[in-house]
């Protein structure tokens, strides 16, 4: 859903969007464990750029007098714009321990917010299949590029106290700045895939590493 209305949006302006990413969102990450060191939350936090935050007011009619606030009714009619996700998607995001890949519910708890010019939007996702010890790698990422997601929101652990965290960039070595240039100057109705650059989102996108002492 979510590149479908930027796809439809980006197509519709002027100005030279043919790049990939076509989205950048500011990432922020809460996770939520319980007392026995079990993660069983994941709340998200998604700041869209200001030009795509522009758009998406424009097209929903938001905002008409430009003043950069939403009035209550406004606001409502914003949250969950970019909730209604299709089936199978991911919600750009996974959560691994380990080798196993966590089991992650539909967006829940969801809200949204004019900020600034730029669309704010959390949701709160369920964790299944966790368990207490193992280290955690949480990695919000597009796997076709067409969004950027760069963790400089904070990063927060609830429930417990004896976690560290740590950020892993991606490496970009010279073959990997090159394949993001030719990325840069793909057409935008390409699928980076169709042109041999398979899940160049995970290559390029920032993992949090949190590990957690037993209790």
């Amino acid at each position: 859903m979510k590149n479908a209305l930027a796809l439809t949006l980006l197509l519709a302006t002027a100005s030279p969007l043919a790049a990939h990413p076509h989205i950048f969102i500011d990432t922020g990450v809460r996770l939520t464990f319980d007392d026995s060191g079990v993660l069983k939350t994941v709340e998200m936090t998604w700041v869209y750029d200001p030009l795509y935050s522009l758009l998406v007011t424009e097209d929903m009619g938001l905002d008409p007098d430009f003043d950069g606030a939403l009035t209550a009714a406004e606001t409502d009619r914003l949250t969950g714009f970019d909730m209604q996700w299709v089936e199978g998607f991911n919600g750009d995001l996974e959560i691994r321990q380990g080798a196993a890949l966590l089991r992650l519910s539909g967006p829940q708890q969801y809200t949204a917010r004019l900020d600034e010019g730029r669309v704010a939007t959390t949701h709160v996702r369920q964790v299944l299949g966790a368990s207490a010890g193992e280290p955690l790698s949480v990695k919000p990422y597009d796997p076709t590029y067409y969004t950027a997601y760069d963790v400089t929101l904070p990063v927060e652990i609830a429930g417990i106290d004896n976690c560290r965290k740590r950020i892993e960039m991606p490496d970009l070595t010279s073959g990997l700045q090159a394949v993001r240039a030719q990325l840069e100057a793909l057409d935008p109705e390409i699928d980076p895939a169709d042109v041999g650059f398979e899940d160049i989102g995970a290559q390029l996108a920032t993992t949090v590493i949190v590990s957690c002492a037993a209790s």
